[in-house]
């Protein structure tokens, strides 16, 4: 591990170097290391892009006469303190900045592009000097609720998005358009011919209670739906400090500043006993700096000094408790990060985009390797392995699931759904906060955030609250892997209309059944979806899988269930062809709604299946344990019973088989060592 790190080291070094050395040779002078690894990290260290992205920055920061900045005289002090742009003390759940920019302060004809371009750049500038930012990027929301087409600036957003796609050292993971009006389609189609086809994916325009799909409720202000109240004053203090803090450094440096970043300025990196040291600036506490090098906890690979500010004015607020291990490794642009398609599986799909936003799974084995290892544990080894799994204590809170006024939509009193990853509903009640509640998880697909939602089979009393959800977060798809009524109980409510021409409506929408055709293992329902009060209209494809036993696996194998989960897929890929150019999210469409009864047992198998078929497919291995754990972390207790556990490695074999990664499985005897036990 050591000779890697300093492979790494030494490659980055080598990057940094070849980076100064083409500035110097285009004339470019006063520009630090810290700077120059700003925009090798904003481009994977490829010193060809990054010098492209510094020219390019030169350029915009000229041309918007963004050099100079006086941010403690009006116009820009005045320009700052509207609020109207500003950094949130949190992050997502990729340890990504979350940027806000408020439509319904900005008046055009009050202020120039120019004042409002420095008052962006400043704070971002400041923003950018903590190694996080740098490598796990920003998230940029355009917040449009309760704005007029007064308060929009075709010119200034447009200027916004060049700078931020391809002139400013930082990674624009996503930009999220909030609330975006009736008028502001038409300027938001032109926007998007300025968007590279690939970056379009990052961007999105989404209604308030869809932007939790992107970003974490306790990571986001209350007046965008979250639990935040941020202090804009405190931020501004902040800036404040770094800003004189990195005039006086530069003072001390003998003036060796870059001209256009002067914000960004960082002591220079010294080597002192072969280990790297840095200087200490400001709230730099002597403990931190006597880690540096020490253990290896606040270094890095690319030898970043640390800021001459608070390197982490962000925190985090999402998943696990605060945990985020692992969620943001290998962060990357992921402009050039398409991986491509294998087998059948993917038939109408298209390739999917690797990014560190999306869950994506570490680990893995061959097929043949999973083969051998199901061989070795037997029936008995994999039950072991289960216990193991369920064993452990849950990953998160239900403090919502528990509310008095809540507990009667919980379908069972023991099958609740996390605080952390649930699905915030819009309240239906102004008065009445806890109506944002649903008995629903979002879980993480395969490289894919948010891929699905995880709820129980909704209840009479809960119809409303099922379709709202679906309407909310644009769904186009829902499978259903239970009946209504199983051994004489009633294990989900009809929810929807059985019969061709049905219609009910719940709440505000009417659910009209357009078609309906039935197979040996399934059912699929057409629906039309539409809130009345708009007349607006979607159509939403209902998969009801009719085999598979509550607490139970499907008798006749894998195969048709694998078949049903390919269907699912093409479904939606149709389906979000039809939208065309009204979506603008993940290439794989928004979250599926997956239900059974409790939506757990035979609900966490399906997903399971679904990511570890999609890993194999596209990466060739897979890794069923480590997806269930991940799946039990978003959607707790999912995969209920020790013989689904077993059906997930089974069936990942029969696929395999299917489609070609293995010629066959010898699983005889596999039985054999569990005929004594109980279950």
């Amino acid at each position: 591990m050591e000779i890697a790190f300093r492979r790494s080291f030494l490659k980055v070094l080598r990057a940094t170097k070849a980076f100064l050395d083409t500035l110097t040779e285009a004339g470019a002078v006063c520009v630090s290391r810290a700077t120059a690894i700003k925009f090798l990290l904003a481009r994977k260290f490829d010193v060809d892009r990054a010098f492209a992205l510094w020219r390019q920055h030169e350029a915009t920061r000229r041309r918007e006469g963004l050099s100079k900045f006086a941010p403690f005289e009006d116009p820009l002090k005045a320009e700052l303190e509207t609020g109207k742009f500003t950094i949130l003390p949190t992050r997502d759940a990729t340890g990504a900045a979350i940027a806000v920019f408020t439509a319904n302060k900005h008046f055009p004809t009050q202020t120039t592009h120019q004042t409002t371009l420095q008052g962006v750049v400043y704070q971002l500038d400041v923003a950018l000097q903590s190694l996080e930012t740098q490598r796990a990027g920003l998230v940029f929301i355009y917040d449009m609720t309760d704005s007029k087409y007064t308060n929009f600036d075709y010119e200034l957003s447009r200027k916004i998005l060049t700078m931020l796609k391809g002139g400013y050292p930082a990674k624009l993971k996503k930009v999220l358009i909030v609330t975006a009006p009736l008028w502001f389609k038409a300027p938001f189609g032109i926007l998007r011919l300025f968007v590279r086809e690939k970056l379009r994916e990052r961007v999105h325009t989404v209604s308030a209670p869809q932007l939790g799909v992107h970003v974490p409720r306790a990571s986001l202000p209350k007046q965008l739906g979250g639990q935040l109240e941020p202090d804009h004053a405190a931020w501004l203090d902040h800036c404040k400090n770094c800003y004189t803090n990195n005039l006086q450094n530069s003072k001390l440096d003998g003036g060796t500043i870059d001209e256009y970043v002067i914000s960004n300025h960082i002591p220079v990196v010294k080597p002192q006993n072969g280990i790297i040291e840095h200087e200490v600036g400001c709230d730099m506490t002597s403990d931190r700096a006597a880690r540096l090098g020490d253990n290896g906890t606040d270094m890095h690979i690319s030898g970043d000094p640390p800021y001459t500010c608070d390197p982490s004015p962000l925190r985090h607020t999402h998943g696990f408790n605060g945990d985020l291990k692992g969620r943001h490794i290998n962060s990357g642009d992921e402009d050039d990060l398409d991986l491509s398609s294998r087998g059948a599986w993917s038939s109408g799909e298209g390739s999917p985009t690797l990014s560190d936003e999306e869950g994506a799974a570490g680990g893995g084995e061959s097929a043949g390797a999973l083969a051998a290892r199901v061989r070795a544990l037997g029936r008995r080894g994999l039950h072991a392995h289960y216990d193991d799994i369920r064993a452990r204590a849950p990953a998160g809170t239900f403090h919502h699931a528990k509310l008095p006024s809540n507990l009667a939509k919980n379908r069972y009193t023991d099958v609740l759904c996390y605080d952390h990853s649930r699905v915030i509903l819009s309240q239906s009640d102004p008065d009445d906060p806890t109506t944002d509640y649903i008995n629903a998880n979002y879980v993480d697909g395969y490289k894919q955030k948010n891929a699905f939602i995880c709820t129980q089979g909704p209840l009479p009393k809960t119809f409303g609250d099922f379709w709202r959800m679906v309407w909310e977060q644009g769904t186009l798809v829902v499978v259903m892997t239970t009946r209504t009524v199983e051994r004489g109980r009633v294990k989900c409510g009809q929810y929807w209309p059985l019969a061709a021409g049905g219609r009910v409506q719940h709440g505000h929408l009417a659910v009209t059944t357009e078609a309906v055709d039935h197979q040996d293992d399934y059912i699929v329902s057409h629906l039309l979806l539409t809130d009345v009060r708009t007349e607006q209209s979607r159509r939403v494809w209902h998969g009801q899988y009719t085999r598979w036993p509550d607490y139970g696996v499907p008798g006749a194998g894998a195969a048709p269930v694998l078949r049903f989960l390919q269907l699912v897929r093409r479904a939606q890929h149709a389906a979000l062809a039809d939208l065309g150019d009204a979506w603008a999210g993940h290439s794989r469409g928004p979250p599926i709604v997956v239900h059974c009864s409790a939506g757990i047992g035979r609900t966490g198998t399906f997903l399971t299946l679904d990511i570890c078929a999609l890993r194999l497919a596209h990466e060739g291995v897979v890794d069923v344990r480590g997806t269930v754990e991940r799946v039990r972390a978003q959607r707790a207790h999912s995969i209920q019973m020790p013989d689904q556990y077993v059906f997930c490695h089974l069936a990942i074999l029969e696929y395999a088989v299917m489609q070609g990664y293995l010629e066959s499985v010898d699983l005889s005897g596999f039985d054999e060592d569990n005929d004594d036990e109980s279950e």
